[in-house]
């Protein structure tokens, strides 16, 4: 009987060691090695199937067909929005989010409205078929041409798909697959990297659609080796904020289409429901005016979306100054009250400063900088902004406002909900007026405090 050995491997991002150590040498993460048995390798037997024996030919490029394949639409404009169109032929989908953000659900009713016109499979191996059909029949979704099975073994799974050739395969999840020819418990590190490796190479060679769903750690990541992420064509994440109905679906890795595409669904009775217009929802204000509050427009993929932002500015009880950023960058805000006392004169220094996108939205981008010390600024002097100002504006260490990227769909987009009057930076003024909106174009933050003083 051969040897079994055993081996560490990274969590983070798949390197293998023969004994264990605190770091990874390989992407010096602490605490991310685990023990793995390695045995040998066994040839993958599947019975009429003749997946792996096909044989690469080597061609010039010019000889390729460069012809793109028609994009599966799911019925879901939102998601369809995130994946960059539709779901490619022969592409995998990797979709993550916490427990019970409605990832099985909206994958379920996803999968229900392709049946209706394409060959879907939906193999579950967390559930059973009975639960399965219970949450269908809750949802009130159509069951009679969706098929499917409840399985985690990847070479049988290989053998339903060939036999019955469906458009799309849905797996939920990776990481409780496995393979017969890996000698490893399932979820380890090597099951779910080699069985990934598996079903990516099946979605090449038979133009299936696979969507694998994957769990996530503590620390939001999705669960299993950094290389899992790497391996697939698609990487979505499901994001439920705290407290609230609304699920936020975002791209970070998308080969065929625009990476950070937001797509917005509302958790009902019935599923999984798209939000037509997000900005709607995000930009639902109080009918109190206080201070500290301003609205910006974020570019999220192809598409603008308006936020609220709000600051809240307080003495310092005990101790140092605190710079809390929910939703933001909180470096970028620490390195702008820096340049709001530079070139401003107005020193925080003896101040707590607190900022916060409301409706659970992240920002990773740099146009909301002046917003942010616009709404800081107004809680610090007590002032309550016009409701009708919209803010955007990149903003650089030597105090000058910097363009952003689509300023033009930004100020359309602000128009369209009844937004008057804009400050954004003098290189994004609109060529042609907007009605309705009044837009000032500044060139530097002080220009923008002078600004702010005549309204």
């Amino acid at each position: 009987m051969p040897k079994v050995k055993t081996a560490y491997v990274c969590g983070d991002c798949g390197a293998e060691f023969a004994k264990w150590q605190g770091q990874c040498n390989a992407c010096s993460v602490w605490n991310t090695l685990s023990r793995v048995s390695i045995g040998p390798v066994k040839e993958a037997r599947l019975s009429n199937s003749g997946f792996g024996g096909a044989t690469s030919t080597i061609k010039k490029l010019n000889e390729v067909q460069a012809e793109e394949s028609d994009r599966i639409a799911t019925g879901f404009g939102e998601f369809d929005r995130v994946l960059g169109g539709g779901l490619v032929p022969g592409s995998v989908v990797l979709m993550g989010g916490d427990p019970g953000a409605g990832k099985s659900t909206l994958l379920l009713q996803v999968s229900t409205q392709l049946a209706q016109s394409r060959g879907v499979l939906y193999v579950t191996g967390e559930e059973s078929l009975q639960q399965l059909a219970l949450r269908a029949k809750r949802l009130q979704l159509p069951l009679d041409n969706l098929s499917v099975a409840s399985e985690t073994r990847a070479e049988t799974i290989a053998v339903h798909i060939e036999n019955e050739k469906p458009d799309v395969v849905v797996l939920d999840s990776v990481q409780v697959m496995q393979m017969e020819s890996v000698d490893s418990t399932p979820g380890s590190v090597t099951q779910v990297r080699e069985t990934a490796a598996f079903f990516t190479r099946l979605a090449k060679q038979t133009g299936t659609v696979i969507v694998l769903v994957g769990h996530v750690t503590k620390e939001g990541g999705i669960a299993g080796p950094k290389v899992l992420e790497h391996m697939i064509d698609c990487f979505i994440m499901l994001d439920s904020p705290a407290g609230s109905r609304f699920r936020t679906l975002r791209g970070h890795k998308n080969r065929y289409g625009a990476v950070n595409e937001l797509g917005v669904f509302a958790m009902t009775d019935q599923g999984m429901k798209e939000v037509a217009n997000p900005s709607a929802i995000f930009l639902q204000r109080g009918d109190v005016d206080s201070p500290g509050s301003v609205a910006t427009v974020t570019w999220e993929g192809t598409r603008p979306l308006l936020v609220e932002l709000q600051a809240l500015v307080d003495d310092v009880s005990s101790g140092y100054p605190k710079r809390v950023a929910v939703g933001l960058d909180q470096q970028r805000l620490a390195m702008h009250l820096a340049v709001l006392h530079r070139h401003c004169g107005i020193t925080l220094g003896d101040q707590d400063v607190f900022a916060n996108v409301v409706g659970g939205v992240k920002i990773s981008e740099t146009g909301a900088d002046l917003a942010v010390l616009l709404a800081v600024l107004a809680s610090f002097r007590d002032r309550i902004l016009p409701r009708e100002l919209i803010v955007f504006g990149e903003l650089g260490l030597t105090g000058e406002l910097r363009p952003v990227a689509n300023g033009q769909e930004r100020l359309r987009e602000a128009a369209k909900h009844g937004f008057k009057d804009a400050i954004v930076p003098y290189a994004n003024r609109p060529k042609e007026r907007l009605s309705g909106m009044t837009v000032h174009g500044v060139k530097s933050l002080k220009s923008a405090l002078e600004v702010l003083s005549n309204f």
